[in-house]
């Protein structure tokens, strides 16, 4: 069981955590869909462009082969830390041989390899949350030094509440959404429990984390798209 002295490393470098979070995959991807594409055409390349692209806490690759697929001339750099996830990707990323590769980056520690040529575009998809603010804000100002000068950073990621009327606003549609959520809730076994509790700890409003890119030096900042407590927003490197 996780205690207090959690961190996500134990999660995400756990073979059973990892088996468990891939065989529920295909459930949660199918509510991710609209997301994931918006997340590849807010991206300033034309179909038949090629470029490079950075995946910030990749995993298995999900939102890296929706970008691969919309634009077939395009390279994919996928950064994670956990050798288990880097496994199933390679096997979910068996048809796209040659387009893309793995890096070793802990985005807790801020450590990063050597990229080589400054990628074009970054991405990262339902990971920034799992890190505390102080590694929020150094992640983004990481993300935009390592960019070409006008590339693109779009982050895909869940936000609290502010307002806790705005809050309870969230809560009831989900409720109608999925009827069957509290039922889930109630029924958490206490592993179950202490490991939501580590995936929501560190999530925080938008509007910091908004700052946050500005102080990065970031420009263009915007919430690109919203839907309760979802949100796709990021920024352009300046062009000089």
């Amino acid at each position: 069981m996780l205690d207090s002295r959690d961190s996500n490393e134990a999660v995400w470098k756990s073979d059973e955590s990892v088996a468990r979070w891939v065989a529920t995959t295909g459930e949660r991807e199918r509510g991710r869909a609209f997301a994931r594409r918006l997340l590849a055409e807010l991206l300033p390349f034309a179909e038949s462009d090629e470029f490079t692209f950075l995946d910030i806490g990749a995993g298995t690759g999900a939102a890296a082969r929706v970008i691969l697929d919309s634009y077939p001339g395009s390279t994919a750099v996928l950064g994670d830390y956990s050798p288990q996830m880097m496994a199933e990707g390679r096997r979910a990323l068996a048809s796209y041989e040659g387009r893309y590769r793995y890096v070793e980056i802990d985005l807790a520690a801020g450590r990063w390899p050597d990229l080589g040529s400054p990628p074009q575009a970054a991405i990262s998809s339902l990971c920034v949350h799992h890190l505390p603010d102080h590694r929020k804000a150094a992640l983004f100002s990481e993300i935009c030094d390592r960019l070409v000068p006008g590339g693109w950073y779009l982050n895909y990621d869940p936000v609290s509440a502010e307002d806790p009327v705005v809050g309870e606003a969230w809560r009831r549609v989900q409720a109608l959404r999925d009827p069957e959520a509290a039922a889930r809730r109630a029924s958490r076994t206490p592993e179950e429990q202490a490991h939501w509790e580590n995936h929501v700890r560190h999530i925080i409003p938008l509007d910091p984390q908004l700052g946050f890119l500005h102080a990065a030096g970031f420009e263009a900042v915007d919430v690109y798209w919203k839907e309760l407590d979802h949100v796709i927003f990021g920024g352009r490197r300046p062009v000089a």
